[in-house]
């Protein structure tokens, strides 16, 4: 029987007419509780109890009519895992955790609940029922972790800081009530559900919009479309009670702007239209609806529409463009195969300030400014040898003004290009500059991936005056969540919010000729939204290039991600390397991420994006500088010699190598950690080449190796054959030389590569390899044209590496 003080623990409709109350525990009387609706604006019509199983959707368990107890997992919600192969273990404190897998009584075996197939195990209630509380999670015979979702009743945060699931006595299934309503609720008004005590009402409790609520949905055209002489407007917004639009010639226009009172659809979609062209022309919504804890309506917020196709700036207004105008980008260009990628982070102004060349001030802020730069015959990234180039975030991002340097990762459009970078954005000059952009990198041999941010926004947040609870996660009291460090993380599971992030990325690559995109913070969006965004962008462009960022603060999918098709940042490969040239790291690691981290990481060689550096966090060189307070900007010999070591790495390890665009120059930014604003710091200094021309030079060369024929067996389509990989350790199990091609398979020519992290020099015993014709191709300082003289360094059967050295081999047998 219920006895707290609090005793519903959350309610949650099912439709606009039907929903579910859950007690904080079980309800034994024959009699219903004592709850009621929280106010006058609606009445059951039906309240009884729910069937037991039902509490398994909130809870993963529930107690049967027998007693036993049933864990139960939905295998919709884990769509990356096989369960035909995979099997799966309930994993708790009553079991030893890890211990269990393995253990057929803690296995989970296919069945069928409320009508759908889950993995069902049922035990005896003895081995729970005690003074201990009960955790438990799932986890695959592979030793994976299946996350519990944070919003769940029954997750609680355990003393290690993981999210576990609890099995509690007084909660099985009896502690749930369905109840039907006498009319469909309006959802553009907060409803609750209350416990009576002596008839009063002592405990309310809002009304949950759950899971029909995200997936309400509309397929009909949002944003401002000009149909000739008409110009339709759509906006979803499924709990307004009031949209208006509001649209002016000129901004200085805007106090006494045209009004119009969109219509309400049932499919929660508002549209309206206007019998004029009106292309050019600016606009904004006023948008209305409830207050309450889950809203943030306000009738006085300018709301830029989220398919507004460019912008004046992050606050609106938007501006109407004519889709025949906006045309296409470049669609010409053929993107290169996946493993044939190098390529090099860079944002839009770094490269611009400080570029050679004619631009003028005010161009080197954006997209003009770059576009000369890119098209100069001197191009750095052309001339570094680079084939693909991933632009830090250019959508309408929040800097407040066009001359503030931003990162831009707090996104407040997602159509319109960055007002900042464009010279004349009052006019939207935004859209035809990035197009003329990518262009340019197209025709120097570059193809265009952008870093793109749908797991947060900026500010102002437009998508929480539309509707805060359709488009942001929080949880039952209305606070946000936070997975994302930026202050609100997107519920991307909503249907409307997968379609706005699907048909913005379509825009992307259909107006602007992108390449592909790598997503930021990609956890939060889950697995199953990004296998949308593959399948959606792959009947638009099948070569699109998928990179995400495989991690929030809430946790990791790369392994998740194994199954699909896209490529993920390997964190993994860029923390061991900061190690492995300090001497901190074993051979059988470094062998592993040589191989392009199979099998955990990576199923296909070119899933994993092997790296060093990136826009986040110090520089290479700052972190791996011997000078104090990570300053390496001016570097010692061993911070240029580690360098050349994790340059050869890089590029020699099967997979896709990223550099941070001044990488190759040892660029340093006085070991400040987060530059997101210091423009001054970011900006590329191009003379950081002539003060160290080999370092440039030797990882244009490698770069160069890599993408020639003779780099062919660095660069794998499909996962390499047994035998075609052969390590040999040094005897200081820290280096080694790596063997491609050892079993002839793939033609006569092999490589070796082979490396050493430790200051003292070291011998691999290479054994009968020794003695297959090797020619030195390149060492830690440079390559070798063919004829020229190379130091000995092969003996009959020993190669040695030198301190802090590596070198690279060729033989056709």
């Amino acid at each position: 029987m219920v006895k707290s003080d609090q005793p519903i623990a959350r309610a949650w409709l099912t439709s606009v007419s039907a929903g579910v109350i859950e007690l904080d525990a079980d309800w034994n009387d024959p009699a219903l509780p004592p709850v009621a609706p929280g106010d006058e604006a609606w009445n059951f019509a039906t309240l009884r109890r729910a069937p037991l199983s039902l509490y398994a959707e909130e809870a993963a368990y529930f107690v049967n009519a027998a007693g036993e107890l049933c864990f139960v997992l939905d295998p919709a919600a884990h769509s990356w895992i096989d369960f035909a192969t995979t099997p799966v273990y309930v994993a708790g404190n009553f079991n030893g955790w890890q211990d269990a897998v393995g253990q057929e009584q803690w296995q989970l075996r296919p069945g069928e609940l409320n009508g759908k197939p889950v993995c069902l195990l049922r035990v005896p209630t003895v081995h729970f029922w005690g003074e201990e509380l009960r955790r438990f999670k799932f986890v695959t015979g592979e030793h994976r972790w299946l996350d519990a979702p944070v919003d769940a009743t029954n997750v609680s945060l355990d003393e290690t800081g993981h999210y576990n699931r609890t099995v509690r006595r007084d909660r099985t299934g009896k502690n749930l009530f369905v109840f039907t309503t006498a009319r469909p609720l309006r959802l553009s008004q907060p409803h609750a559900v209350a416990w009576l005590r002596d008839g009063k009402s002592v405990q309310k409790v809002k009304l949950r919009l759950e899971r029909f609520f995200c997936d309400m949905r509309s397929d009909r055209p949002f944003g401002a479309q000009v149909l000739g002489e008409t110009t339709v407007f759509g906006l979803f917004a499924p709990r307004a009670k009031h949209v208006r639009l509001h649209f002016c010639q000129r901004l200085e226009q805007q106090d006494h702007a045209e009004v119009l009172e969109l219509k309400h659809g049932e499919d929660g979609g508002w549209h309206g239209q206007v019998a004029r062209n009106l292309h050019g022309w600016f606009y904004w919504y006023h948008v209305t609806g409830p207050s309450d804890v889950f809203s943030r309506f306000d009738p006085k917020q300018r709301v830029l529409d989220p398919y507004a196709l460019a912008a004046v700036g992050r606050e609106g207004p938007g501006i109407i463009l004519d889709a025949a105008w906006v045309g296409e980008g470049d669609r010409s260009f053929r993107t290169q195969a996946w493993q044939d990628l190098v390529i090099a982070e860079a944002h839009v102004r770094d490269l611009a300030a400080l570029a050679p060349g004619p631009a003028a001030g005010d161009e080197r802020l954006g997209f003009t400014g770059l576009a000369k730069w890119v098209a100069s015959p001197d191009f750095y990234l052309k001339k570094l040898g680079v084939n693909a180039v991933e632009l830090q975030p250019v959508q309408e991002f929040d800097n407040r003004a066009r001359e503030e340097y931003h990162w831009g990762y707090m996104t407040a459009n997602y159509f319109a290009p960055a007002s900042a970078y464009a010279r004349d954005p009052v006019h939207a000059s935004g859209v035809k500059e990035l197009q003329a952009l990518v262009a340019a990198f197209h025709r120097q041999g570059l193809a265009v991936i952008l870093d793109v941010v749908y797991n947060h926004v900026g500010v102002p947040e437009h998508l929480m005056f539309i509707d805060k609870l359709y488009y942001f996660e929080m949880d039952d009291a209305g606070k946000l969540a936070n997975w994302s460090g930026c202050g609100n993380d997107v519920r991307s599971r909503s249907a409307m919010a997968r379609r706005l992030i699907i048909d913005s990325l379509t825009h992307l690559v259909t107006a602007y000729g992108i390449d592909g995109f790598r997503l930021d913070l990609a956890e939060l969006l889950g697995v199953d939204v990004l296998r949308e965004i593959e399948t959606a962008l792959k009947r638009v462009k099948p070569d699109v290039i998928l990179i995400a960022e495989p991690w929030s603060f809430r946790g990791h999918i790369a392994a998740a991600l194994r199954p699909t098709g896209w490529a993920s940042w390997n964190d993994g490969y860029r923390d061991f390397l900061r190690e492995y040239v300090h001497g901190r790291g074993a051979a059988d690691k470094i062998e592993y991420f040589l191989k392009g981290s199979p099998w955990h990481f990576a199923f296909w060689p070119a899933q994993t994006v092997n790296y060093t550096e990136s826009h986040d966090d110090r520089t290479w060189l700052d972190m791996i500088t011997e000078n104090g307070a990570f300053n390496g900007f001016h570097p010692t010999w061993n911070d240029r010699r580690r360098t050349h070591l994790m340059a050869a790495i890089l590029f020699s390890s099967i997979g896709i190598p990223m550099l941070a665009a001044g990488q190759d120059f040892l660029r340093s930014k006085y070991g400040v950690t987060n530059t997101y604003q210091r423009g001054d710091l970011n900006a590329l200094d191009y003379r950081r080449i002539a003060r160290f021309p080999a370092t440039h030079a030797y990882f244009a060369a490698w770069i160069a190796f890599r993408r020639s024929p003779r780099g062919q067996l660095l660069r794998h389509f499909s996962r390499a054959p047994e035998g075609f990989f052969q390590a040999i350790y040094a005897p200081d199990q820290a280096g080694l030389a790596l063997l491609y091609n050892a079993d002839g398979a793939a033609g006569r020519t092999r490589l070796m590569f082979a490396v050493n992290p430790l200051q003292a020099d070291a011998l691999v015993p290479l054994g009968p390899a020794a003695g297959w014709g090797w020619r030195l191709v390149a060492d830690h300082e440079w390559f070798y044209a063919d004829g020229q003289p190379t130091p000995t360094l092969l003996g009959e059967s020993d190669l040695f590496v030198p301190a802090l050295g590596c070198s690279l081999w060729l033989a056709e047998l």
